[in-house]
């Protein structure tokens, strides 16, 4: 029979809310992510719910009848909660009435296999978690094979994060390295490697870049470091015709990943 919780300070909800807190996020290796639409890309990609909480206005849908029909049959939880406990543990005003806890998915940087996609990102030091979950979601719709973490990167799995895939983050590998294991790394990398730097000579279309292709990005603000750039085949930049000296980490990466890609089956 499913749970039902009405008190605020229950210990489930003390530790589904705990999830936005990093160190929680590592300690139990689990993610929160909010709304049904979510929860059905989620399925769709079988990742199925640790634990299923559903508000107790949540209206009836097939969805969430597969969700919940999906999570008993792998052993997970299903919770009824009210729309204060939602509110408390979303920390929004206006909660989704499905919240579903999750299994983070780890790709070892070994276990990456180049030629399964034309195009594969690597971010270094990134720092905003709506940047970092746009560029998982922008890298699902052009068909790369995953987003490579190098050195301290924010947490893909932050609730921030999260949302800003929009369900992407089932869908698209994510590693995370050192920039020392990196570069080891790259070395045996089978295509053209471009980095992006406001210094560089080359246009983003300049040249033909061998596929699979790798993407380095860098830091908000400071860019590709000069370490990881000098382990690039070559250094691009995207033009600024108007008053604008930089674009967005995610619209650069956006524009960059659909160039390297255009034209792939």
């Amino acid at each position: 029979m499913d749970a039902v919780i009405t008190s605020l300070t229950n210990e489930t909800v003390k530790s589904v809310r705990a999830l936005h807190a990093k160190k929680e996020r590592e300690a139990t290796g689990l993610f929160l992510a909010e709304g049904l639409k979510f929860i059905g890309e989620a399925l769709d990609l079988k990742h199925t719910p640790q634990m299923l909480l559903v508000g107790q206005d949540a209206r009836p849908h097939p969805l969430l009848d597969r969700a919940k029909a999906e999570t008993r049959a792998k052993g997970g939880r299903i919770v009824i909660v009210t729309h204060a406990i939602l509110e408390k543990i979303s920390r929004r005003d206006n909660p989704q009435t499905v919240l579903g806890v999750f299994r983070q998915t780890w790709t070892p940087l070994d276990a990456i296999e180049p030629a399964q996609a034309p195009c594969w990102v690597a971010l270094e030091q990134v720092r905003d978690p709506g940047n970092l979950g746009t560029i998982i979601r922008t890298a699902d719709a052009a068909g790369c094979g995953g987003v490579i973490l190098i050195d301290d990167c924010v947490d893909p799995f932050s609730v921030e994060a999260v949302r800003a895939t929009m369900g992407s983050v089932f869908a698209v590998s994510i590693s995370r390295t050192t920039s020392e294991e990196f570069l080891a790394w790259r070395a045996r990398w089978p295509g053209s490697v471009i980095g992006t730097r406001l210094d560089a000579t080359a246009g983003y279309r300049d040249g033909a870049a061998q596929r699979p292709a790798l993407l380095l990005m860098g830091n908000e603000q400071a860019g590709l470091t000069d370490r990881l750039a000098a382990a690039c085949d070559v250094n691009v930049k995207i033009p600024m015709r108007g008053r604008a000296d930089s674009l967005n980490l995610a619209i650069a990466t956006g524009i960059m990943v659909y160039a390297l890609t255009e034209g792939a089956a």
